[in-house]
């Protein structure tokens, strides 16, 4: 690795149980993965077995992987119009609170929700009423919820710190709750960061609005779209519109430099290929 402290990774399968998820990040050369717990695009999860459990936490404490992430299920919307819908998601969020309490992961990563009227201040205060019945059902008392930053696609949720900020002020249980930063969503969103000027004015702004206190987890993923897009297309580190300079900054950030830094970038036939080549220009970029 770069530096001992940095903690980077990618988003890896559970295919064959959540030990081989620990395996299969050793095999790319990380120190970190994000996983799903269950299906993405499932409502319905398997139980996890104290089998399960036993697996994998014993070749965690094996492996060099310090940290994982986990990401909740895309069906999950909170802010829907559909009482039906959510309904299912706060139990959902339940559901999957409680499964990384029981394998000891400390962060899951949610997409926020849409709107649910043009009131957006009462969409926000909504989602977050939502994810206080959620996170009091959980009684989680490890788990971090991290809200990510979104590209702003439709009328999705999250692609403003504002926004963010907004729920994370009416969310009751504090300690339970945070923020993952995406690099290709708030490029889409319009956030400017390709110079060393408008990088510190990002940070300057996430600090005034959200705290950095409350940043968990970075995705670092680039994109094949222009700044302001709205478009969410993860695009290999350094072949898209954020560029290879940038990334660098990212990981020569000595204030970033104990956050999980996770891929999301495509991946071909070859199941661990991309992700060691987009770690190695991380890696590459940290030691310039």
């Amino acid at each position: 690795m770069p530096q001992k402290s940095t903690l980077l990774g990618a988003h890896v399968s559970i295919a064959n149980g959540f030990d081989v998820a620990i395996l299969r990040g050793e095999k790319i050369g990380a120190n970190c993965i994000q996983i799903f717990t269950k299906s993405n695009r499932q409502w319905k999860s398997k139980k996890i077995t104290d089998d399960d459990v036993a697996k994998f936490k014993t070749q965690q404490k094996q492996s060099l992987i310090q940290v994982v992430v986990a990401h909740a299920s895309y069906l999950i919307n909170l802010g829907s119009k559909s009482t039906i819908v959510a309904q299912k998601s706060v139990l959902a969020l339940v559901d999957e609170l409680q499964r990384c309490e029981i394998l000891g992961i400390p962060f899951l990563v949610l997409h926020p929700g849409t709107l649910q009227s043009d009131d957006e201040k009462k969409s926000l205060l909504n989602i977050a009423t939502q994810i206080n019945h959620a996170l009091w059902q959980a009684k989680s008392k490890q788990v971090t919820l991290l809200l990510e930053t979104m590209a702003g696609q439709g009328t999705t949720i999250g692609n403003t710190f504002h926004q963010l900020a907004t729920i994370l002020a009416h969310v009751k249980q504090k300690k339970h709750i945070g923020v993952c930063l995406d690099t290709c969503h708030i490029f889409a969103a319009g956030y400017k960061f390709n110079t060393s000027a408008t990088y510190k004015k990002l940070w300057k702004d996430f600090d005034a609005i959200i705290g950095r206190s409350n940043l968990k987890v970075i995705h670092m993923n680039d994109s094949k779209k222009d700044c302001g897009s709205s478009v969410d297309r993860h695009e290999h580190i350094g072949q898209g519109k954020i560029g290879t300079k940038t990334f660098q900054l990212f990981m020569q950030d000595a204030k970033l430099k104990s956050i999980p830094k996770i891929l999301e970038t495509p991946k071909g036939a070859d199941e661990f290929a991309d992700d060691i080549k987009n770690l190695q220009v991380l890696k590459q970029l940290a030691r310039k």
